[in-house]
């Protein structure tokens, strides 16, 4: 398993709180190709560490934006990665970059390997969009979506945000109904908002700009989606996470069962075995590992909390008595 972190964005949503860097077309590509060398570098002095994840061989290039690179970096960053074919294999992309670019853009990525495609269209109200900082419109998504399909992605993911005070059920509802009976994606990832640290709108926050949404409201929102993806058809596979029948993400499933992974590219994180977990400075050029050895209860405790956001869940037989009150805590926080 291996997650490679692109740092870069045209613009900064406002909600988001993740390592990246504005990158403006034509005229950061030193430091893009700076960032590429140094990924390059990363990659092949963990070549080895890369070897002992192959049990479950996928690929994930996240960020940031990863589809702001053109297609030569990309297959630079590939290239030393690289083992056979992939299990899986997914990229993160925007719809304005898939708009701008095209389909050709598209079928070099699947050229390249790619196998699933995760497109952040967070709604498709204008406003909403607006609000969020977004690059692209409702129809700029409609667009992306077409572009895709028509090129031969035969695995798509679509993600959207919830929790939006200004977020009428309404409006939630449109955007559902659209993608449900329009679009049918292979899969759908729903995400409430949050206030991040750092992010834009903990300064709204701040600044009396912006009220959360009431629990209430989450909740029924959270509800609305969960009955009618059911009602499509969709399995609910993770808290966050749907699907159709077999298009569960591999790799995100793979993190949720503490299987090793290796992180790549400045904030990117790694799992060794079981007890040791790595991150990377968040600089976009020389950064440097750092590790933390985790103890046989912060093991468990993971364990605990990742087996409970998933339908599978845990065997209650397998949890020591002592334990039982770390679980119940966890319950408390996802209710």
């Amino acid at each position: 398993m291996i997650y490679v972190h692109v740092p870069f964005c045209r613009s900064f949503c406002t909600y988001c709180d993740f390592y990246s860097e504005t990158a403006c077309r034509g005229k950061d590509g030193d430091m893009i190709r700076r960032y590429v060398e140094d990924l390059c570098s990363e990659a092949r002095s963990r070549m080895e560490e890369m070897d002992s994840t192959r049990g479950l061989n996928t690929l994930y290039i996240g960020g940031g934006t990863p589809s702001v690179l053109p297609l030569s970096c990309l297959e630079a960053i590939v290239r030393p990665l690289e083992k056979g074919p992939w299990d899986e294999f997914t990229i993160e992309v925007n719809p304005e970059d898939i708009v701008e670019k095209g389909e050709s853009y598209v079928k070099g990525l699947l050229e390249l390997g790619v196998s699933r495609v995760s497109m952040g269209v967070q709604s498709l109200d204008d406003g909403i969009l607006r609000w969020m900082n977004r690059r692209h419109s409702a129809d700029g998504a409609r667009q992306a979506y077409s572009i895709l399909r028509k090129a031969g992605v035969g695995n798509i993911s679509v993600d959207i945000i919830t929790g939006i005070s200004q977020l009428s059920d309404t409006i939630l509802a449109s955007t559902l109904d659209e993608i449900l009976s329009g679009w049918r994606p292979e899969h759908l990832s729903s995400y409430q908002l949050s206030i991040e640290e750092g992010s834009a709108l903990a300064q709204m926050v701040d600044r009396g700009l912006y009220q959360e949404a009431s629990e209430e409201q989450c909740r029924r929102q959270y509800e609305m989606i969960c009955s009618r993806l059911r009602a499509a058809g969709y399995e609910h596979y993770e808290i966050s996470n749907w699907c159709r029948p077999g298009y569960a993400s591999k790799h995100n499933s793979a993190y949720w069962t503490r299987l090793p992974y290796v992180g790549l590219g400045p904030g990117a994180h790694s799992l060794k075995g079981l007890d040791v977990r790595s991150w990377n400075s968040q600089q976009l050029c020389g950064w440097t590992s750092s590790e933390e050895h985790l103890s046989q209860e912060e093991i468990r405790e993971e364990r605990l909390m990742l087996g409970l956001r998933t339908a599978k869940g845990i065997d209650g037989r397998t949890i020591p008595e002592k334990d039982w009150f770390i679980a119940d805590s966890i319950i408390a926080d996802m209710i």
